[in-house]
């Protein structure tokens, strides 16, 4: 175990936990919510420092991340654990079980990526900010070689914590349950204003966003709430924000139906009148093809059928090869030009 960060004494040996907005006060010898954050001896630790449940190369599409460093591989690493406790969870059997790891010091991670010539690292699977120590001191060595990082995250974290991690993150995707605060309540064990939160926080510090709604047919596909997220991320991340409308299969204690395509293309609509970029993602079919168009003079950008991706119509630049104008895409982050 590592001591964790962002904790203060309470008294009689207790903790108070302030690294995510549940603020968990924690009795000796147990643990907050999230299940991963340990009051050993009147100390706060992090359980899961450099364990991994798994380490693996995949496109960065799968984050998914659409307008950043397209069809380039990122080695992603999981641990266990959650500080929501989603319902509908698609990662369940880590985020809600503990599930055997597997030791990865920051230094072997990094160089795994590099062996394995990925892009960079990206910290997704289970909740990463619960091991939030590991994600600065992986990041910071990763940076260091020249490797992006990217964080895949329920967005539940508190602003300092955050605001420490930002300067080392390129982009992040952050999952949005819902648009409404009951929901969260019910569904996840959480609450919504935090999430928006760190989202405008992400978003003022520079880095990359795109954002990810899980469509749960009965739950939260409603109209209004498409309609209420689009306006809101176009009002305060900017309208080119990606939306990714992503299908929910049962996986987990909600037995919601899966979603269908027809829904989802429905949800694409109504967030595109407000949005310029919406995807749909866990789909194929009609609707699982997610082009980018250039804004300048519509050529194809970035040519995707599922996971094969060709930024054929981009430049080394990130500019349109037909008509020159800069395009939605981040080919590279600032500090690698």
């Amino acid at each position: 175990m590592k001591e964790a960060r962002f904790w203060e004494s309470a008294g009689e040996a207790k903790v108070r936990c302030r690294l995510c907005p549940h603020e968990c006060l924690i009795n000796p010898g147990k643990v907050g919510i999230c299940g991963q954050r340990e009051n050993d001896g009147g100390h706060l630790f992090s359980r899961i420092y450099a364990r991994i449940t798994a380490a693996a190369l995949d496109p960065i599409e799968k984050k998914p991340l659409y307008h950043f460093m397209p069809g380039t591989g990122v080695l992603s690493l999981g641990s266990v654990g959650c500080n929501f406790r989603c319902s509908f969870c698609q990662n369940w059997s880590i985020s809600q079980n503990e599930a055997p790891t597997e030791e990865l010091l920051p230094e072997a991670a990094v160089g795994l990526a590099l062996r394995k010539r990925a892009a960079g690292i990206a910290f997704t699977y289970n909740e990463p900010m619960i091991g939030l120590e590991y994600v600065i001191d992986t990041a910071r060595l990763a940076r260091a070689k020249g490797l992006a990082n990217v964080l895949v995250t329920n967005g539940f974290v508190n602003e300092a914590p955050l605001a420490e991690a930002l300067p080392l993150i390129d982009a992040m995707n952050v999952d949005v349950k819902s648009f409404e605060e009951d929901f969260y309540k019910k569904l996840c064990g959480g609450r919504l204003a935090p999430v928006l939160a760190r989202c405008e926080q992400a978003r003022a510090a520079g880095v990359h966003l795109e954002i990810t709604y899980l469509v749960i047919p009965g739950h939260n596909d409603r109209s209004a709430l498409y309609e209420g997220l689009a306006r809101w991320i176009a009002e305060k991340l900017g309208p080119e924000t990606p939306l990714h409308l992503s299908a929910h299969f049962p996986r987990y204690r909600l037995q919601a139906p899966a979603t269908t395509p027809s829904t989802l293309m429905s949800a694409q609509m109504a967030a595109g009148r407000l949005l310029k970029h919406v995807y749909v993602g866990n789909v194929s079919g009609p609707g699982g093809d997610n082009h980018t168009p250039c804004a300048g003079c519509g050529a194809v950008l970035v040519e995707r059928r599922g996971y094969d991706v060709k930024p054929a119509g981009l430049g080394p630049d990130g500019r349109c090869l037909k008509c020159g104008a800069a395009g939605p895409i981040i080919v590279k982050p600032k500090w690698k030009t």
